[in-house]
């Protein structure tokens, strides 16, 4: 573990061994289909560069991008393995994506008539956001002349909530199906995303893009996470005062003393991505006790109170765990009333990081 230098303010540390043994998890998991890795919003917030790198060192060949201007990005280090580009192509010119070598997920007969060559289909079967809609499918049922020119490699889908049990999966999945026969186009088909890997071998098909449970994130709410925790956060404390009652805490005077304790001011807040909806609701950890969030996150500080661990542990230049084994990334999510996406995606800039593993 790189241990936090004197001039940083925060330190998330990242593990890329920790990463690749999440993608053979469910590698194995998915066998004989192939799994690929979604490494859009540069991994999750992670680092596209450095962690699509220790994956294609572990041996995935296939990865997923949002945007054209990702996909270059991952081109110019990674110069061999497939990268599919969600977003699809848009009106102009297809220079970047033709000599990038990179390939379009084309989510409308639109879209097709942009493109030649090598290409992904993706199918609506339910979440109503991209994908060919009904009558553009039955259009190419009836004329595949459509997409002359096109070589496609992939059929593809994407389940609503794979994440739940649901009905609608086993709908769309035998939707997908049914419709991917019907129009017998390309060489592959792929549904499954991370949560979709957990439903079973029916929703695996051909390849399955997983993208948050690389990081961690639990693909099964619900029940224990089977993934391995990559990130790790930490915090440094920037002061450390007495408080009494009736002083209050921070904007807004949202937390008012009850009693005599004190109060560790951290230098992390809502511009690092600490989402100020943990206000008086999260928690950090320090030397295994937890330790509250008291009053409002602000743009570069948040406020715990440090009462109960002693001034030997909680005292300025130490350091308090916002991220970790006692904590993750779901932890803080389910404090904050929204998900583990969110958690990690919103993760700033400002933070020291340390990468591990990955043959670093």
């Amino acid at each position: 573990m790189t241990p936090m230098r004197d001039r940083d303010t925060a330190l998330l540390t990242i593990d890329l061994d920790a990463i690749v043994a999440n993608w053979r998890l469910i590698a194995a998991r998915a066998a004989p289909a192939e799994a690929a890795a979604v490494v859009k919003a540069d991994a999750y917030g992670l680092g596209a560069v450095r962690v699509a790198a220790a994956l294609a060192a572990a041996g995935c060949r296939t990865f997923f991008v949002a945007t054209i201007d990702e996909g270059l990005e991952l081109r110019a280090v990674l110069p061999h393995p497939d990268i599919f580009v969600l977003s699809g192509v848009l009106p102009g010119p297809a220079g970047d994506i033709t000599a990038a070598g990179l390939i379009p997920v084309l989510n409308s007969l639109e879209q097709a008539a942009l493109w030649q060559g090598r290409a992904a289909l993706h199918v609506d079967t339910g979440m109503a956001r991209l994908g060919l809609e009904a009558a553009e499918i039955e259009r190419l049922i009836a004329d595949p002349g459509v997409l002359a020119g096109i070589d496609v490699d992939l059929v593809c889908s994407h389940l609503a909530c794979a994440d739940e049990d649901s009905a609608m999966n086993a709908d769309q999945c035998q939707r997908f199906r049914l419709l991917a026969d019907r129009l017998g186009l390309g060489r592959r088909r792929s549904l499954a995303a991370s949560s979709g890997v957990f439903l079973g071998p029916a929703f695996h098909f051909d390849l399955v893009r997983p993208g948050a449970a690389l990081y961690g994130v639990n693909p099964t709410p619900g029940r224990p996470n089977p993934m391995a925790q990559v990130v790790r956060l930490q915090g440094k404390i920037l002061q450390v005062r007495d408080v009494d009652s009736p002083m209050t805490v921070g904007y807004g005077a949202s937390h008012r003393c009850a009693g005599r304790g004190r109060v560790a001011t951290v230098a992390v807040g809502y511009a690092d991505g600490w989402l100020r909806a943990l206000s008086n609701r999260g928690h950090g950890i320090i030397e295994g006790g937890r330790v509250p969030l008291v009053g409002r996150v602000s743009m570069d500080l948040i406020t715990f109170d440090v009462s109960a661990v002693p001034a030997s542990a909680a005292h300025a230049g130490a350091t308090i765990e916002l991220i970790g084994p006692g904590h993750d990334v779901d932890a803080v999510a389910a404090e904050a009333g929204t998900i583990g996406y969110e958690v990690l995606t919103a993760l700033g800039r400002r933070y020291a990081r340390s990468y591990v593993g990955g043959g670093v």
